[in-house]
């Protein structure tokens, strides 16, 4: 008994009369759908396109404090085919610009809608209509290299998990190159990360943010890591603080009993360790001694540590004597 080969077998399904009615009608439905294909491209559409624009020809001692790439928005009008090689294809072109052409002398350069119509009408096809441009005028900035190193900060809303918080900061980089015109870099103190928003996080959080800046400055680099370090919040009372007089006269002298107070405060468990009496500062004021007539004097918690909160004295009055040096 003779065996058919793959091929064969192949051979006679596609070439049965059942499987030759169904590829006549596959045919001719591709040959309709190209038939209706070359209609409908043949039609004329309106499309809005994205078009690439650059600034060239920069002298090398200005430095373009806006993007030297933009993009404008045109809606053209021609044939589908054309609009589908424009879309799909590379005959999207670039709009270049020259620099010396469109300075104004003053930091900065404005190229009118018409000229980017007449710009870009030059590098489509003939048979392309430009309805539209947007924007209306484009505008680029410069300086002469002139620029400010300042300090990187963050801005938003970072909240770790309940009885957590944030304990140190850290940014790399931690300060930034900031190009621009000469008044306006002298108004700038420091540059902030685009708005973060994160929340219920323990562990150390690290982001890689873009910098927030107007159109007419230049941030070198763009983006920085930005780390948040966290430390679980802890009650904690501290002893042994001593009580210090301000406004004392010479010759007298303040004694208080107790001579040290404690001191009720919460901070992360971390900084916790490394703690001691003497980086509080409570004060007694003789000025408000003297001019009351009562047997206790008033303690006032006056300076506390870094990342202490809700700080708060054990005593807020005790007993007194004032003696002679």
């Amino acid at each position: 008994m003779r065996v058919e080969s793959p091929y064969e077998a192949i051979r006679d399904f596609l070439f049965s009369n059942v499987n030759k009615q169904f590829l006549i009608f596959l045919f001719f439905v591709l040959l309709s759908g190209i038939f209706w294909l070359t209609i409908t491209l043949n039609e004329t559409y309106e499309r809005e396109l994205k078009v690439p624009v650059e600034v060239v020809g920069i002298p090398k001692n200005v430095v373009l404090t806006s993007p030297s790439t933009d993009t404008i928005r045109t809606i053209i009008r021609d044939k589908g085919w054309m609009i589908v090689a424009y879309l799909y294809g590379e005959r999207l072109p670039t709009i270049t610009l020259n620099y010396r052409n469109y300075d104004r002398g003053n930091g900065s350069g404005v190229v009118s809608s018409s000229d980017l119509k007449r710009l870009l009408m030059q590098r489509l096809e003939i048979s392309t209509n430009v309805i539209s441009v947007k924007p209306e005028r484009l505008e680029f900035f410069y300086n002469n290299g002139e620029r400010k190193r300042v300090p990187v900060r963050w801005r938003g809303r970072v909240i770790p998990q309940q009885l957590y918080f944030i304990s140190q900061v850290s940014y790399t980089p931690d300060s930034v190159d900031v190009y621009a015109a000469p008044e306006k870099l002298d108004s700038i103190r420091v540059v902030y990360t685009e708005p973060l928003n994160y929340a219920g996080f323990r562990d150390t959080l690290t982001v890689d943010s873009r910098l927030s800046h107007t159109n007419d400055m230049k941030v070198v680099p763009e983006r920085v890591q930005v780390e948040f370090f966290t430390d679980v919040l802890t009650e904690e009372t501290i002893d042994g603080v001593p009580v210090q007089c301000l406004n004392m006269p010479k010759g007298k002298v303040l004694r208080t009993f107790p001579a040290r107070v404690k001191v009720h405060f919460v901070a992360g468990a971390s900084q916790i360790r490394h703690l001691h009496p003497e980086d509080f500062i409570v004060v007694a004021d003789y000025r408000e001694i003297a001019q009351g007539s009562s047997d206790k004097c008033n303690l006032y918690l006056q300076s506390v540590p870094h990342g202490i909160t809700r700080a708060t004295l054990d005593s807020k009055q005790v007993d007194y004597l004032i003696e002679e040096d």
